[in-house]
């Protein structure tokens, strides 16, 4: 008698769930038009998305193309506006760069990569008008850019000036740099920062990986 009560629990509870399923495929079957509109309704809404944010996209990237930042501009700036200017003008010549400086920044403001250039760390140091940046800084820029960033070019960027043995020392061992005057050509007049600086047009390997 057990064995049949299960069996026949085991039967009664089958056709219910067949019955439900018949039920639900009736349901859907009568509401397929409103799921199909649904459907549609959701792929129209998506397309819209992404004509807008090409739009977007393409109406930042013509912005940028155009970007010119004037000297007395990048000396009215603080020091995080600096290094987002240093960043769009990156973004302007094709580097694809983010803002990375803040606390524990490891001597980087802003880090691109552009093919078949390489990865670029920039050092920003935005000064009062006539200030000066010391060799220490570069000691600095070259002691991380390689290990901590593996970076292929390292350049420490500022609106003042730089003493005859920062950039002494700089070009003896690869950390490169740009002054108010080569900032004017970056920034003001449109100049490509891997053309004013001469970067190669494929990866180099840097000092510090030559020592590595």
């Amino acid at each position: 008698m057990d064995l049949l009560g299960a069996a026949a629990v085991a039967l009664a509870l089958t056709v219910a769930l067949a019955q439900a399923a018949s039920r639900l495929l009736t349901r859907v079957a009568a509401a397929w038009p409103v799921l199909v509109l649904i459907g549609l309704a959701l792929a129209v809404g998506l397309a819209c998305l992404r004509v807008r944010g090409s739009r977007r996209h393409r109406a930042d990237s013509e912005r940028l193309a155009r970007l010119r930042i004037t000297l007395s501009e990048l000396d009215a700036m603080d020091d995080q506006q600096f290094e987002y200017a240093l960043r769009d003008l990156l973004v302007r010549d094709g580097w694809a760069a983010r803002k990375v400086g803040g606390g524990g920044d490891q001597a980087a403001d802003v880090i691109g990569v552009l093919i078949p250039l390489g990865r670029i760390v920039v050092q920003a140091k935005h000064t009062r008008v006539g200030g000066k940046v010391g060799s220490s800084v570069m000691y600095e820029v070259k002691g991380t850019a390689g290990p901590a960033h593996k970076a292929d070019h390292a350049v420490v960027v500022t609106n003042g000036s730089f003493t005859r043995d920062a950039m002494a020392w700089g070009v003896r061992h690869g950390v490169h740099w740009i002054d108010r005057d080569r900032l004017d050509q970056w920034a003001h007049k449109g100049r490509a920062l891997h053309e004013l600086l001469g970067l190669p047009a494929r990866r180099s390997r840097l000092p510090w990986r030559r020592a590595a």
